[in-house]
């Protein structure tokens, strides 16, 4: 749902922006790279320190390349599959940044095992999710399922608490629960969205099997 209302949104909002760096020879590739290498400077830098909050608003930046490589592309009619799959890929990578940031500060100064532990599960669950789409999708099946919690619900879910839990720093109370919180909640819907995307692949590979059945049997 995310995906869908935000996107549209923010996308109306970053034309004039992406219209601008057309106008200064920026490439959308270009826009995609300093996109992922500030999300990912800004999760192993700052998270590992336990600084959520100055870390989540140099993500928050930075991931809006996200909406402007491909409103650029679109704009200078230069959509291709290269650029959809550098996107994806990197999209992985910094998704990989931002939950392995938090896995290291609850692995050092945060001394939480088990919240590392539940930090790295959204790490690999939310790499699942994307992996079964793509997997499905190359073998012929539609894939016909969003799933309850897909990227923008992760990033959403995990930016927002880790940015009101940094608040703790300048001395809002109680607010640093949110983030464990929020981690679990990521981890049960990222596992919740892996199982609705083997079911989907499931039914619409037993439904391929017995059409092609019916047309031998046929035949």
């Amino acid at each position: 749902m995310l995906n869908k209302y935000a996107r549209a949104f923010f996308t109306r909002v970053l034309t004039p922006f992406a219209a601008m760096l057309l106008r200064w020879g920026v490439s959308p590739d270009a826009v995609t790279l300093i996109g992922t290498a500030g999300s990912v400077a800004g999760a192993l830098v700052f998270f590992p320190r336990g600084e959520f909050f100055w870390g989540t608003i140099i993500i928050t930046l930075f991931i809006f390349s996200d909406l402007v490589d491909g409103n650029m592309a679109r704009q200078a009619g230069r959509s291709s599959k290269w650029g959809a799959f550098l996107d994806s890929t990197l999209d992985r990578v910094a998704d990989a940044a931002i939950f392995g940031g938090l896995a290291m500060w609850y692995a050092g100064t945060g001394n939480n095992d088990l919240l590392c532990a539940v930090a790295v599960f959204c790490l690999a669950s939310g790499q699942v999710v994307s992996y079964t789409k793509a997997r499905g999708e190359s073998l012929g099946f539609p894939v016909d399922v969003s799933g309850l919690v897909e990227r923008a619900e992760r990033l959403v879910i995990s930016l927002v608490a880790a940015g009101l839990a940094g608040l703790h720093a300048f001395g809002l109370p109680y607010v640093e629960w949110l983030l464990p919180f929020a981690l679990w909640v990521v981890a049960a819907g990222s596992l919740v969205t892996v199982m609705q995307r083997i079911l989907t692949v499931r039914r619409e590979a037993q439904e391929a099997d017995r059409e092609t059945a019916g047309v031998e049997g046929a035949a």
